[in-house]
């Protein structure tokens, strides 16, 4: 993908300065122009969720953000944008099972946080917020669409289907690419050099 056209954004803990701002602000600037895709990897919805449950916001917060976003979200849509909010549900039987692959795989062990750990045990608390979530920005401007997510190459696939089905796109025309001719060697010659070639295991 073009990083001109498609941009994944991915904020990381706010500064305090930015702990000061109205909640949405620091969002705002990553938004879409015309003919951009802008995906959000964890969106402002962190404050319904992992937020509220683990106490990083209060509660106060947390229901201020659930009654302002529908209002943003509004103002979004109606200025042109395309809206589309994934929730990537997962069994409790596959969470276990992944997080208990990170614990045994060196080389999955880096992905799992202390954040994953505190989170496992509170996944009521989650479910709990989420449909409370659901209720207050589940919108008919700017619905939730579900995917079922234990089989993650299932999820990508029937995520970017449904994508695709809601913008409207038409096929940008191409020349066909041909290969040029190769140049001939000429007076080349390969060397005769101890190149070093890495163990090829695979």
């Amino acid at each position: 993908m073009s990083p001109r056209v498609f941009r994944v954004v991915a904020l990381p803990a706010p500064t305090e300065r930015e702990k000061s701002q109205m909640y949405v602000q620091r969002y705002l600037p990553h938004l879409p122009a015309a003919s951009e895709v802008v995906i959000w990897d964890r969106s402002w919805y962190n404050r319904a969720g992992v937020e509220r449950v683990m106490g990083f916001c209060t509660e106060e917060q947390a229901q201020k953000f659930l009654a302002a976003v529908p209002l943003v979200e509004k103002a979004m849509v109606d200025s042109g944008i395309i809206l589309l909010k994934y929730w990537l549900e997962v069994s409790p039987e596959e969470q276990t099972r992944r997080l208990a692959a990170r614990i045994d795989d060196g080389r999955k062990i880096w992905k799992l946080s202390p954040m994953d750990l505190k989170s496992y045990s509170r996944w009521y608390d989650y479910s709990r917020a989420r449909d409370e979530m659901f209720k207050a920005t589940d919108t008919g401007f700017a619905p939730w669409y579900v995917a079922r997510s234990d089989d993650k190459k299932r999820a990508r696939l029937n995520i970017i289907s449904h994508l695709l089905a809601h913008i409207p796109y038409e096929e940008a025309p191409r020349e066909k690419v041909k290969l040029p001719k190769r140049q001939k060697a000429g007076d080349y010659q390969e060397p005769d050099y101890p190149f070093k070639f890495i163990e090829e295991r695979y």
